[in-house]
């Protein structure tokens, strides 16, 4: 079923939400609702179920926290409750979405007793069957590996799930998710005992499928993609050689305004070579790529996130689901090989109605696939060449190496760039 859009401002304190989880959003400096949030919570707020489109950052996320959260503190449990038996439960599709969704989730649940806990891959799992065990668990956030993990060793029940969350369900089923997915959701109570939301980039019929076997009649929901891209990003691509893109890259990051930078590139081992040369050149940064340690993971997010450090170097494992406030500039160092990805990049600036820049390098080797990201923009892409003093020579190194490749490095390489559940 399809909704009428309204598209005069909807704010929260029209809601009739929870007092304590009115005051949380309060906290946040959240008056008014995005478009997803205005056309998702009129209807899931009364429990029907729905199914969206919608990219990160256009607050999603928020939709459905608010949605669980203000139907689990207006109907709180009177009886005995079990540990390890969660009353609703968020799949994602990534260890960093998740851990942002839960944090998301303290923030908006700061005044209640309700106890949010974490599944995710990398992690201890030990440690994590004791965040199990602390207290009875309101809302689990976990990604699909990790999750039937526990499912599968009976250190996890599903039966008593009343709120179903598949976030970026595009994205799972890219990555080869479904099936496990499909494992967990047969382990909740029927779809007409539970409410589900499913987010998702596109509007695949495998989406839709998925959307219609999961969920009861639920309600369509649908906000265009690329004015989320376009409209609020300062776009520029330079044409540049590949060698003399690390100096670019360098001037680029020591321009004035400049304040909080993520870096893309393609290939871990191209990230640690930036990474290691801004540190050389006397710029805080971080790395952020698959081959690094969950734990460090998050303390380089962290960091990212207060502004210890200024620049974040990173694959596409930080593309999609991160919220970062104030990042200014994004900085494409390799084209993505898939136009979506440049939109999922480019989507960390310019959020939160603020104003963000994009720099792609687009050098002979890549240059190619700037039609089809272009297409999938609509509109083409303001491609110059850099100024002049964009190109001058970077300073010499003048730290030792941080980020080494795990396989050691070969010398002095000073190029750049390159049952039942327990009881209580």
């Amino acid at each position: 079923m399809n909704q009428e859009v309204n598209n005069d401002p909807l704010s929260f304190d029209s809601l009739n939400l929870q007092p304590t989880l009115r005051e949380a959003i309060r906290d946040l400096g959240f008056k008014y609702c995005t478009p997803i949030q205005a056309q998702s919570l009129v209807h899931s707020l009364q429990g029907h179920d729905v199914t969206g489109r919608a990219q990160t950052g256009t607050g999603k996320t928020a939709a459905f926290l608010i949605t669980i959260i203000n139907d689990l503190l207006s109907n709180p449990v009177e009886e005995e409750r079990f540990l390890a038996e969660p009353r609703a439960l968020i799949i994602a599709p990534t260890r960093e979405l998740a851990i942002q969704i839960a944090s998301d989730a303290a923030n908006l649940t700061k005044y209640s007793d309700l106890h949010t806990v974490t599944l995710v891959g990398g992690e201890d799992y030990q440690k994590q069957n004791r965040a199990l065990d602390k207290k009875p668990v309101d809302i689990l956030v976990a990604t699909p590996g990790r999750l039937l993990d526990f499912v599968s060793n009976d250190n996890l029940h599903l039966g008593l799930i009343e709120h179903l969350v598949l976030d970026e369900a595009d994205r799972m089923l890219d990555m080869g998710f479904i099936p496990q997915v499909r494992q967990v959701v047969s382990r909740t109570p029927k779809k007409e005992c539970r409410q589900t939301l499913l987010f998702s980039a596109t509007f695949t019929p495998e989406i839709m499928e998925l959307g219609e076997r999961w969920a009861m009649d639920p309600i369509m929901v649908e906000i265009e993609p690329e004015k989320v891209a376009a409209d609020a990003v300062n776009q520029i691509v330079y044409l540049v050689t590949t060698a003399d893109k690390y100096n670019l890259l360098y001037n680029v990051i020591s321009e004035p305004g400049t304040d909080k930078v993520m870096v893309f590139s393609n290939r871990r081992d191209q990230v640690r070579r930036l990474a290691d040369s801004l540190h050389r050149n006397g710029i805080d940064c971080g790395m952020l790529s698959g081959e690094i340690a969950q734990n460090k993971r998050i303390r380089t997010l962290d960091d990212f996130k207060s502004g210890k450090t200024r620049v974040l170097v990173a694959t596409d494992v930080a593309g999609r689901g991160l919220h970062i406030d104030d990042v200014t500039h994004v900085v494409n160092y390799t084209l993505p090989e898939e136009a979506e990805d440049y939109v999922h990049r480019i989507g960390r600036t310019g959020r939160a109605g603020a104003v963000g820049t994009s720099i792609s390098f687009a050098c002979e080797e890549d240059s190619f696939l700037l039609p089809d990201i272009e297409e999938k923009l609509g509109g083409k892409l303001n491609c110059i060449h850099p100024e002049e003093r964009l190109l001058e020579q970077a300073p010499p190194f003048s730290r030792p190496s941080k980020f080494k490749a795990s396989e050691g490095r070969r010398g002095r390489d000073n190029k750049p760039g390159g049952g039942r559940g327990r009881r209580r």
